[in-house]
């Protein structure tokens, strides 16, 4: 009787599925469009006239002999040497997740285990600055910068990116060091072990999900940025973000919109790819709570 109460009814399933099934529609359209028009010519994609050329690719087939090309990625890639861009955008987020983790996880560490009142208002006034825009952050560093000569280069971008993350890093890790009870850090300390022994070896091995979830948002934030290194990286340090703005051109300067859309999937695909890869750490990370015996 029990287990047929908690059946529900057909009707309310079959609504829940065609609900799924439109919004996972919704959701992965704009990205399988995108994927689809790269391999097509802007004549195409991008066509007044008639909307279906973006389907059949007439203009595509008359010009490469074939309703698809990869003269998009080519163009991004060789001819506009995209990869170097690619390079740029992993070494600024390898260096800002290091960073950034590293004082992260010792800051929240030692304010989850600090008992001054200080710590209230040290981790309200990091809020503070993580909740102003990163350009009214980025107009302090310009002047230095230029005086010194450091404008336009990875190592004062990363810099800058880790100073505008720390805020956002330090309380995550805060929140889940306080998730974890302090009788752990007192059991290895009777054992011999001394304060950072038992941050090493006991503290660090029950959060785990919690640092790669952090070092994940961390990543992503620095991958996706474009207002700090729009302003602080030269042209031939640019990062992908700023990369692909360029291909689209200005006012003044004509761009090419395949090669940005081609660029576009090329930037989208690791981030899938990495999300799918650490989906089981993110959900373990958000998620957790008190320590199991």
């Amino acid at each position: 009787m029990l287990a047929r109460a908690q059946r529900r009814p057909a009707s309310l399933q079959i609504a829940i599925y065609i609900f799924s099934a439109l919004w996972l529609i919704m959701a992965a359209f704009p990205f399988v469009w995108t994927v689809w028009g790269s391999f097509k010519v802007e004549l195409d994609f991008f066509s007044i006239s008639d909307w279906t050329f973006a389907l059949t690719g007439e203009r595509t087939t008359a010009e490469y002999g074939r309703p698809f090309t990869g003269t998009g990625y080519n163009g991004a890639w060789v001819k506009e040497e995209f990869w170097r861009n690619v390079v740029n955008t992993f070494i600024v987020c390898f260096f800002v997740v290091c960073t950034s983790l590293t004082i992260g996880t010792l800051g929240g560490y030692a304010l989850s285990r600090s008992g001054y009142r200080y710590t209230f208002f040290l981790l309200i006034t990091a809020l503070i600055f993580r909740a102003m825009p990163p350009v009214t952050l980025v107009a302090g560093y310009m002047l230095p910068f230029f005086e010194w000569n450091l404008w336009g280069i990875l190592p004062t971008t990363i810099i800058v990116l880790v100073a505008i993350n720390q805020p956002f890093t330090l309380w995550m890790l805060h929140s889940f060091f306080q998730n974890i009870p302090k009788e752990l850090d007192e059991s290895a300390k009777v054992d011999g072990c001394t304060q950072f022994q038992a941050f090493r070896h006991v503290i660090i091995p029950v959060m785990w999900p919690g640092v790669i979830t952090t070092g994940l948002f961390s990543f992503l934030l620095a991958y996706n940025d474009f207002a700090v290194t729009a302003m602080l990286l030269s042209e031939e340090n640019r990062t992908m973000v700023p990369q692909i703005a360029a291909f689209l051109g200005t006012t003044y300067t004509e761009g090419n919109v395949m090669f940005a859309v081609s660029a576009v999937v090329s930037a989208t695909v690791p981030l899938f790819i990495l999300v799918m890869f650490f989906q089981r750490q993110i959900v373990s990370g958000l998620v957790a709570g008190a320590v199991k015996g």
